[in-house]
């Protein structure tokens, strides 16, 4: 196996919505770098059960729901 192929393991600090800090290995920045999530799974609703409502911005949801209603959506 060819050397220096694979890029530096390291920890990294990633700053959670909440404030909260949690030390992860990443190849992401130096060591002792900090990540500051936009999204986490304490709030995106692929991990909290998707119970936030969509929101109808200017009608185009009921708009495609009526669209394809015939469809079983």
């Amino acid at each position: 196996m060819k050397a220096d192929t694979h890029p530096d393991y390291h920890f990294i600090d990633v700053k959670m919505t909440d404030g909260t800090i949690v030390k992860m290995k990443s190849t992401w920045g130096a060591e002792g770098d900090q990540l500051a999530l936009d999204i986490d799974p304490s709030v995106h609703p692929a991990w909290t059960g998707g119970s936030t409502r969509l929101m109808d911005a200017g009608g185009r949801v009921s708009k495609f729901k009526k669209k394809y209603e015939g469809l079983g959506f």
